[in-house]
């Protein structure tokens, strides 16, 4: 998939590089694109689980959901597979984007509500719808992930994710 990008992959290589059959990758999955998105759930829920890991020494929970959302920025952007998606597919995240969200959003949307949840109760984000709260900040995560190589051809991505950081804890405060 890295190498042809994942809209010209087809299963028999899928197969063939994972040295089963087809038949048994026929069992499993109906087609390409269903594979696609497994691997691309795992993959990145992975991801997002370790930049939440890496925001959980922060002694509030709205910090410890900065923390987390730039880290995500950070290891999706530098995650092989997302660059090829970005770089060669971009065509498949429309659907994540304008149609529906996927299973990685829902992951993220998931940590993110559990952050909040934890802020309410520490005190250190504000009150707020919580579905909305949660889909606002995963959409500011989101636009991150999807922009920041364009974004940072002229501007220094240390100082432009320090600038997303100080606007979630901002937005989230109480």
């Amino acid at each position: 998939m890295l190498a042809v990008g994942l809209r010209r992959t087809t299963l028999a290589e899928i197969a063939r590089t994972a040295k089963v059959s087809r038949m048994t990758l026929y069992r499993r999955f109906p087609d390409v694109q269903s594979v696609l998105s497994a691997l691309m759930t795992k993959e990145f829920g992975t991801l997002l689980h370790r930049a939440n890991a890496e925001g959980a020494n922060a002694s509030t929970a709205r910090q410890r959901l900065v923390r987390s959302a730039v880290a995500a920025v950070r290891l999706l952007n530098g995650d092989d597979l997302m660059r090829t998606v970005i770089d060669v597919d971009t065509v498949l995240l429309v659907p994540y984007i304008v149609e529906r969200l996927g299973g990685t959003q829902r992951v993220g949307e998931e940590v993110i509500r559990a952050h909040l949840e934890a802020g309410r109760g520490d005190g250190s984000i504000r009150e707020s719808d919580l579905a909305a709260q949660a889909r606002a900040v995963l959409l500011v995560v989101q636009s991150f992930v999807l922009s920041l190589r364009a974004a940072t051809a002229d501007v220094d991505p240390n100082a432009l994710l320090a600038e997303m950081a100080h606007h979630l804890d901002a937005a989230l405060r109480p």
